[in-house]
């Protein structure tokens, strides 16, 4: 029988031998009350022998039962048993966890779901300042005060990393890249990128002062070279052939500084002071009518408006950036295509839209095209004068604009470049000039 159906028929025993000795006495209530008290003052003892286990040593063996009460101890013994081993398997993985973090050279620093700090490595102490003596339980941002990291750690948008200098050692750059898990907490990671940040200010510092250092050379060039050019009548033909593939190449090498003096500048500039409202349908036209220049009318480029607020931005960096797009369309489609500049609303803001009907790009070469000289047909795009730095250009700019860009191209469908701007960067038609600025969000890296 099942435990419980002993004690059932104990409680039964009882309950008939009590009525019966009480009948003798001519009592048979007191006889049965008299039983049950017996077996309740046995469950009370069990009881006491139960909290003295739980409450002195409940990793010792348990008390000695029988029935339903050993039934009970052996269940409760056996739980505790899992628990402990559940416990110290958790408790191993976590010293695991925290050794192989505290063998880290990056920063890892747990926050609770207020912001406020749980653990961190040693990592953490050496570059952010940390102390474990009267650090924890503060908020995050009440020790890495930047408003810029400020900004980031509240915006809750954490797919790129922050650039920062190290709280207390301003040789120390550092990126900062936050992790959202568990119920709402966060892991902060620091890397040290002192060493790649000084190598891509030595990369972006060479390229501006060689562009810088070439751009005089190729004018001098250029001007002797138009001087020839115009007594090529009196030159032989072979010259004269060769004079002009001088120009054209000298050309090519004066747009490819002028791209790197301009990439170089987007990447060093912080930019922002000159942002103020645009007016898109009239920047529209204007890169239109460039298109068509470019064209010479083997294309038919048109211009549509579907949205009436106004960007904040950069007239020549916007300028630019659509104007790389717009050639690109024009010089990689083929005679008689439509190629069409959009200003339109988006879900996220609105976006700019260069779309033509050309043979479109392989989805293979999409994800690389903003890398820089990157080209999907090199042949075709030195014959056709490009650089190799347009979409970088556009990438670049568009960072500077808190916008991104989207790329959809069917193959043989065309192309479509969408420049998607958030609502902060739109103000309407009659918005004031201060009032735009403060539309302005704060910049993120350093």
């Amino acid at each position: 029988m099942r435990p419980w159906s002993h004690e059932l028929w104990r409680l039964g025993l009882l309950a008939v031998a009590g009525s019966l000795a009480g009948w003798l006495f001519s009592a048979p209530g007191l006889g049965l009350a008299a039983g049950l008290a017996l077996r309740l003052v046995y469950h009370l003892r069990q009881l006491h022998a139960l909290r003295r286990w739980l409450t002195r040593n409940p990793h010792s063996e348990p008390p000695a039962a029988t029935g339903l009460w050993g039934e009970l101890f052996d269940r409760l013994y056996r739980y505790q048993k899992g628990q402990r081993h559940t416990q110290h398997r958790l408790q191993a993985t976590l010293k695991r966890i925290q050794e192989s973090s505290e063998a880290m050279r990056d920063s890892v620093v747990m926050l609770d779901q207020h912001g406020d700090l749980e653990w961190w490595n040693s990592a953490a102490e050496r570059m952010l300042g940390l102390k474990a003596a009267h650090d924890r339980g503060q908020h995050i941002t009440n020790l890495v005060r930047d408003p810029r990291f400020v900004a980031y750690f509240n915006a809750r948008d954490y797919r790129e990393p922050l650039t920062l200098t190290s709280p207390v050692n301003e040789r120390v750059v550092l990126q900062f890249q936050i992790t959202l898990y568990g119920d709402d907490e966060r892991l902060v990671m620091a890397r040290d990128i002192t060493r790649l940040h000084r190598l891509e200010e030595m990369r972006r510092d060479f390229v501006a002062n060689v562009s810088h250092e070439l751009r005089t050379p190729l004018t001098v060039l250029a001007g002797y070279l138009e001087t020839y050019a115009d007594a090529a009548d009196r030159l032989p033909p072979r010259l004269a052939q060769g004079l002009t593939r001088m120009q054209e190449q000298t050309t090519r090498m004066q747009n490819l500084v002028n791209d790197l003096l301009l990439l170089s500048r987007l990447e060093i500039d912080q930019g922002g002071e000159d942002h103020l409202p645009l007016a898109v349908p009239a920047l529209l036209e204007e890169v239109r009518q460039d298109a068509e220049a470019l064209s010479a009318g083997r294309q038919q480029v048109r211009v549509e408006i579907e949205e009436e607020r106004q960007l904040l931005g950069s007239d020549p960096e916007i300028h630019s950036a659509l104007s790389n797009l717009a050639s690109n369309a024009v010089r990689y489609t083929p005679e008689g295509s439509h190629v069409v500049l959009r200003w339109k609303p988006h879900p996220k803001g609105a976006c700019l839209e260069v779309e033509d009907n050309g043979e479109g790009i392989d989805p293979v070469h999409i994800p690389r095209l903003t890398e820089r000289f990157y080209r999907v047909d090199k042949g075709r795009s030195s014959e056709s004068g490009g650089t190799g730095l347009g979409l970088a250009i556009v990438k670049h700019v568009l960072l500077r604009h808190d916008a991104y860009l989207e790329i959809e191209s069917p193959p043989g469908n065309g192309a479509l470049f969408r420049c998607v701007f958030p609502d902060t960067r739109l103000v309407a038609a009659e918005t004031s000039l201060d009032a735009a600025s403060e539309r302005l969000p704060s910049k993120r890296s350093g």
